[in-house]
């Protein structure tokens, strides 16, 4: 009943709007909207017209909002269908979809400034997709009518369909006439979305397919070859080496030579600090230190698909962010390089620097 007043109420003040605009001979302006100057010619210039001017900006101000407060929500449930990613349906601390909603103020200032705030530019975006909506919502009713055929379901029907085909008429007039104007822009992005949220779906079902329980057996027993990989001998190796003999008693290490002399001065060393583990050395005639260390895993990886292979990573953390680009990013590089390789796990062993 309240929807229905309220439609009773927007259609009266349309008709009158309209009527009082034709009456006083009022044409559309580039710098005066039409219920200003009608406004001007009911009220004057007094307070009744501010007030008019005020009232209008905060419709304006809830219209706008009512994007902020509905697309969230309806993109919480293409998430929670799997038609986009699932971020998407995580509450905030403040019990809202701020995923959603950061996402369309960024989409939102992008259209503005490509656009530069002109309004008689957005107008097409803003009239297709909305004629889309009331499209798609008349016909999506008119499918649930035709499925529930509850009390009523007929006229319900007639009276869903001839506004999904009125809303339809007018979106196509739209488009066809606005297409230069803008309007070309929702007419490929709505099925360019449609087809990414298909290919979501089919991902996500895939990923379900995949690490699903069902006609599940249960793989045999792992075995596991835990490497220390060595560029040097500090503290933050020592503490590697420690953590390494915790996950396998057959731990080892494995250095990369790149300089001769730096072999030498290591092994020296090796005795006191290498925690008993025995080093292993792989020469890289062409100073590579991915080329040596990628062949040996392959030659571990060899003994079957039931065999791991975990990397120790050794890595001082500075005290300060920007001390970090003093050092290079070997570890990153590595974990990057063995990130998409299957059965080869990269563990990071972290030793922070003090201020």
């Amino acid at each position: 009943m309240v929807l229905a007043w309220l439609g009773a109420i927007l259609i009266t003040l349309f008709l009158g709007i309209t009527y009082l605009a034709y009456d006083f001979g009022i044409m559309p302006k580039e710098h005066e909207t039409v219920v200003s100057q009608l406004a001007r010619h009911v009220f004057g210039g007094g307070i009744l017209y501010y007030e008019i001017q005020a009232v209008t900006m905060l419709i304006l101000l809830l219209a706008a909002n009512t994007s902020f407060a509905d697309f969230p929500r309806l993109a919480f449930f293409l998430a929670r269908d799997r038609f986009i990613p699932r971020q998407f349906s995580t509450q905030g601390d403040r019990l809202v979809f701020s995923n959603g909603i950061v996402i369309l103020g960024s989409l939102a200032i992008v259209l503005l400034l490509i656009f530069k705030g002109d309004t008689h530019a957005l107008i097409p975006l803003y009239a297709v997709g909305v004629f889309v909506s009331f499209t798609l919502s008349q016909g999506s009713m008119v499918r649930r009518w035709m499925r529930v055929r509850g009390p009523g379901w007929w006229w319900r029907i007639v009276l869903n369909g001839v506004g999904a085909f009125v809303t339809g008429i007018v979106m196509l007039t739209i488009a066809v006439t606005k297409f230069s104007h803008g309007a070309w822009i929702v007419v490929l992005l709505i099925p360019t979305l449609v087809a990414i949220f298909l290919v979501v779906h089919r991902h996500y079902d895939e990923v379900a397919r995949q690490l699903s329980l069902d006609d599940y057996s249960p793989p045999p027993p792992m075995t596991n070859t835990v490497l220390v990989l060595v560029g040097d001998l500090h503290r933050g190796v020592v503490h590697a080496l420690q953590y390494a003999q915790t996950l396998s008693p057959t731990a080892k290490a494995l250095y990369v030579e790149t300089d001769p002399e730096r072999t030498r001065r290591l092994e020296e060393r090796w005795g006191k600090w290498g925690q008993g583990l025995p080093l292993i050395v792989l020469t890289s005639p062409y100073r590579s230190l991915l080329g040596p260390l990628l062949e040996y895993i392959d030659q571990l990886q060899r003994h079957g698909d039931n065999h791991v292979v975990t990397i120790v990573l050794p890595e001082f953390i500075p005290a300060r962010w920007w001390q970090q680009i003093l050092h290079n990013q070997t570890a990153l590089l590595i974990k990057g390089t063995f990130l998409f390789r299957k059965n080869v796990i990269v563990t990071d062993v972290p030793h922070h620097l003090r201020h």
